[in-house]
């Protein structure tokens, strides 16, 4: 059974296209990893499942409940912790989840054992009785996430949870995390974090321009792509026509597969080898054409080679890309005011 069915979604803002007809299934049980730069619409996914936000079009179910009919009952199923965490500055975190507990409809003494769980359990006993105002981000993310999980909810929902945590506070979130998952609750995570996504989820899927692009076990996308993962440049950096030409070069080579340009990092070229003995046809042939090879590196494949193969660019690559639309957006908004 499936705790989660996402049929045909569209979603737009203005003239942006966040998700374009994406189709996603999590199973009951499961804990669920969404992988994917920042503006590839995972926000998106997450609050037209916590019923926050509506689709253009498209089906939404949750634990087998229409989300856009019967909102009411979705939300006493999940938790929803947001990526921007918004909390009252006057109270203090035991009177907020407090509140959140009544809000929930808890009795006094189930909220009030609950609370005391998890502030034990995520090491807040020594601030939670202070007021909000004077948390740092880290302590404001544990206590969202706190109330996110106050009611035991059968699903749980996080977008991007450990951004701006230490090693530490980190490390015992993912613990937590896995412990709800072998009590039988749905964690879906969305992050941007390829070592998290490889550590947590039993299922996975990157989600790249409002569509998926790759879902699946994370290690069976990984034997997927087969072989190992060669990084090359014939010069320190290259121009588009020249990447162009290599990468022909090495399209004619047997036992050579996949070959992607990388253009946000000097047009460097990334393929996939079936055996090591091809490196040195590779080397030949790249000479006859009259390449030399100024740096060679050879790996394992990666989830960030599955995302790599997938769309010609790193996750990381991916990142600095949307930040730099946002940094010509925000200079441009200056330049006409």
């Amino acid at each position: 059974m499936n705790s989660i069915e996402l049929q045909n979604l569209e979603k737009s803002y203005g003239s942006v296209r966040a998700l374009r007809g994406l189709s996603l299934k999590v199973p009951q049980g499961c804990l669920y990893g969404l992988l994917g730069p920042n503006g590839a619409g995972k926000t998106t996914i997450l609050r037209i499942i916590s019923t926050l936000l509506a689709p253009d079009s498209g089906s939404v179910h949750v634990a087998g409940k229409d989300a856009l009919i019967d909102a009411r009952a979705v939300r006493k199923l999940l938790g929803y912790v947001a990526q921007e965490v918004s909390i009252d500055k006057i109270l203090t975190g035991r009177e907020l989840m407090s509140l959140q507990g009544d809000l929930y409809h808890l009795s006094n003494e189930d909220r009030d054992c609950r609370i005391g769980e998890l502030i034990e359990r995520l090491d807040m006993n020594d601030w939670i009785d202070r007021r909000c105002g004077t948390y740092s981000g880290g302590m404001r993310r544990k206590l969202d996430l706190a109330a996110g999980l106050l009611h035991k909810p059968r699903l749980i929902v996080l977008d991007e949870p450990t951004v701006g945590l230490d090693i530490e506070s980190r490390s015992a979130i993912w613990q937590l995390l896995l412990e709800l998952r072998g009590q039988g609750t749905t964690v879906l995570l969305s992050s941007h974090y390829l070592e998290e996504i490889e550590a947590l989820a039993d299922e996975m899927a990157i989600i790249d321009n409002g569509d998926v692009i790759a879902q699946g076990i994370p290690h069976r996308l990984k034997e997927q792509l087969g072989g190992d993962r060669v990084t090359l440049r014939v010069r320190e950096f290259s121009d588009e026509n020249e990447a162009s030409h290599v990468k022909k070069v090495l399209e004619g080579v047997q036992g050579v597969r996949q070959v992607v340009i990388n253009r946000l990092q000097g047009f460097s070229l990334n393929c996939l080898i079936d055996k090591d003995e091809v490196i040195a046809q590779l080397r030949d042939q790249l000479l006859q054409e009259g390449f030399s090879v100024f740096s060679l590196s050879q790996s394992k494949p990666s989830l960030d080679d599955v995302y790599l193969q997938a769309t010609g660019r790193t996750l990381q690559d991916a990142e600095l890309a949307v930040a730099g639309i946002r940094d010509f957006k925000l200079e441009k908004k200056k330049s006409m005011r």
